[in-house]
């Protein structure tokens, strides 16, 4: 059976294991359509998209079409003035076709972008009056550094709070345990390390044996991994020896200078698609796949070579990766 959990000071309760937004821009609006059906008939009610995920609202908002009631919405915005994020609650409205959002988030600000924020004229603004409105039910930020994640907890107006959380990735847990003294929701983004964790049912079972996590979302587009997924969510009992044992390897293999494929870092200044080079190089590592994985990666019309080392990625990137010298490291693997 589906578990439950109150989403924080919102009230609102949701399943355990909710829909990330992100993978249904590879399919389309029926195939999307299909998934939340299946979800909703198994008990899954928290959708999770965004602004910045392309199609996804608009495809989500087809396939709510007559099962809205059954769902807790979630998306989010990386406006920071109030203009634009007044804006953009009225298009997420629009798009997700509906007149209510139960949760509003501001995506992934810096130090500078907060300040922007909450200043007079900032994007807060515009969530509290579309709250009072009734155009949205709550706000909460999402976030990828442990900094601002402690400043995040320190902030009164803060009901829920997204953070990554895996197997792989445990620097969130200080402050996820005072999310859990706060009543502040707490939403595990990138459970599989942004498709880095091959073993999705053990990291799935990883992060739902924390107590201080509300909800996973982890992203689907395809049946077949929400069935895989739904699986583990009805059925994850303890950690074991043997998974414990799985769960050293995977740290040992990836460490900790490893891409999530979050895809902040694009669009490359000289067109390279950034997180496939470490995709390839991961194959080639990890899984030993190294004549399939030296094929695609030679086929790619620009490849890590091509890097002219301007650093606009590494200004991007969330995790402060040194994209540059990994580059090198990949050109240096796949071209000798």
């Amino acid at each position: 059976m589906m578990q439950y959990r109150q989403l924080g000071k919102t009230g609102l309760k949701i399943s355990r294991m909710g829909f990330g937004g992100i993978p249904i821009q590879r399919i389309d609006a029926e195939g999307t359509k299909e998934i939340l059906y299946k979800l909703r008939d198994a008990g899954v009610n928290y959708i999770d998209t965004a602004r910045g995920y392309s199609v996804s609202e608009e495809y989500i908002g087809y396939a709510l079409e007559g099962i809205r009631k059954d769902f807790v919405l979630a998306t989010k915005s990386m406006a920071r003035t109030k203009d634009a994020m007044a804006a953009d609650i009225d298009l997420s409205l629009k798009l997700l076709r509906t007149d209510y959002i139960d949760l509003y988030q501001i995506h992934n600000p810096s130090p500078e972008d907060l300040e922007v924020v909450l200043a007079p004229g900032g994007a807060l603004e515009a969530l509290r009056e579309a709250k009072a409105a009734g155009k949205i039910g709550h706000i909460g930020i999402t976030l990828h550094t442990a900094p601002m994640f402690e400043k995040a907890v320190q902030m009164d107006w803060v009901e829920t709070i997204m953070f990554p959380y895996n197997l792989v990735e445990s620097q969130g847990e200080p402050m996820m345990r005072v999310c859990t003294e706060k009543n502040i929701g707490f939403i595990c983004m990138k459970p599989l390390a942004g498709g880095a964790i091959d073993d999705a049912e053990l990291a799935l079972k990883y992060v739902l044996n924390n107590q201080d996590v509300t909800v996973v979302i982890p992203g689907m587009a395809a049946i077949s991994e929400v069935e895989q997924n739904l699986q583990v969510a009805e059925n994850a009992g303890e950690l074991t020896d043997e998974d414990m044992k799985k769960i050293d390897e995977i740290r040992t293999s990836l460490g900790t200078e490893f891409c999530r494929r979050c895809n902040y870092c694009n669009p490359c200044t000289v067109g390279i698609t950034i997180y496939c080079q470490f995709l390839f190089e991961g194959y080639y590592k990890r899984y030993n796949l190294k004549e399939w994985s030296t094929e695609r990666y030679n086929a790619q019309v620009k490849k890590a070579s091509d890097c002219i080392g301007c650093g606009v990625c590494e200004e991007r990137c969330p995790y402060n990766l040194p994209i540059r010298d990994m580059m090198k490291r990949v050109a240096k693997l796949f071209e000798g």
